[in-house]
């Protein structure tokens, strides 16, 4: 991928923190991108849709429309200092989560930013209906930020599913790997990957392929399925630049080795891939993602395939 050179972050205009508008700010920043502000606004008691339009309600529309239009300005304003390029928009759409995909296939980021909500003492995320439409359906790299600093250098976890279990495809793992590495380069940071397999459906998968009969001692069917997925791990990584120690293959759950892993790195973003299965691409999320992205501690930036296609119309 090349450098990002637009960021669009989403602007809540119902709260006063926005934890997606400083992780833009700060990523603008770092790597020169340029940024526009966005608000999706719809409110059912101003769209005229339970009792008649009317002039009084256009202008009480455009009224809010025009507050938000001065607000996302002031913020401008604020970025401007940093000598960003800013730019802002606000428009009447609804849903709010197809607004924001609409909004992207106009303008075309690099990249999406759109807070999301973290609650420590349950140590879990709590992703709206939204961000999880915005999963299935924003065709940028969406950058999901949950409310922490980050210091001078960001840890990065891409993780990555060579041996495809999940029928993820085969391209999706060298996009999230080109999407860290620019990450790891441009911001300065540390880039760690990992791969988590669990033995017992991989064995299911895998039996009827081994090399030798299916009563085989259950150690050497382990032993194999380590190795095949050690070397898928090699295969992929060949050529990538990063350090052996820093590739982790490991054997177990997945949600909870990344948990794990992204604790012991003391990681600030997870980069995964999701791609979407069939008809039900509106109802089913189909990634690891959908496991472990209540969990992980820190920011998670979700990459689709290149040969994704939303289901939004423009």
């Amino acid at each position: 991928m090349s450098a990002a050179n637009r960021a669009l972050a989403i602007i809540d205009p119902t709260v006063t923190e926005q934890p997606a508008l400083e992780r833009a700010r700060w990523f603008a920043r770092k790597t020169g991108a340029a940024l526009e502000l966005f608000i999706c606004e719809y409110d059912q008691y101003l769209a005229g849709e339970r009792f008649f339009d009317s002039a009084s309600l256009t202008r009480a529309r455009k009224s809010l429309m025009s507050s938000h239009e001065r607000r996302l300005n002031k913020l401008a304003e604020d970025i401007c200092e940093d000598g960003i390029d800013v730019s802002v928009d606000a428009q009447w759409d609804h849903p709010l989560h197809d607004g924001i995909v609409r909004k992207v296939l106009r303008s075309k980021p690099d990249m999406v930013f759109k807070d999301t909500h973290y609650h420590t003492a349950i140590k879990r995320s709590l992703f709206s209906n939204t961000d999880w439409n915005l999963i299935r359906n924003c065709p940028t790299p969406l950058w999901l930020v949950k409310p922490a600093e980050i210091g001078e250098q960001i840890s990065i976890i891409a993780a990555v599913d060579p041996v495809h279990e999940r029928d993820k495809p085969a391209e999706l793992d060298h996009r999230i790997l080109a999407v860290a590495k620019r990450l790891r380069d441009q911001l300065h940071g540390r880039l760690s990957v990992l791969h988590a397999f669990d033995p017992s459906p991989a064995y299911a998968v895998s039996a009827d392929s081994m090399a030798f009969p299916i009563s085989a001692p259950m150690n050497e069917m382990m032993e194999a399925l380590k190795n095949k997925h050690k070397q898928a791990v090699a295969e992929l990584m060949q050529g990538q630049g990063v350090a052996a120690e820093d590739i982790h293959v490991v054997e177990g759950d997945t949600r909870e080795l990344l948990i794990a892993l992204a604790e012991q790195v003391d990681a600030n973003l997870v980069i995964m891939g999701a791609v979407s299965r069939g008809i039900l691409r509106r109802l089913v999320l189909g990634s690891t993602a959908e496991r472990v992205l209540d969990h992980v501690p820190c920011d998670l930036l979700i990459v689709k395939p290149s040969d994704f296609e939303t289901d939004v119309d423009a």
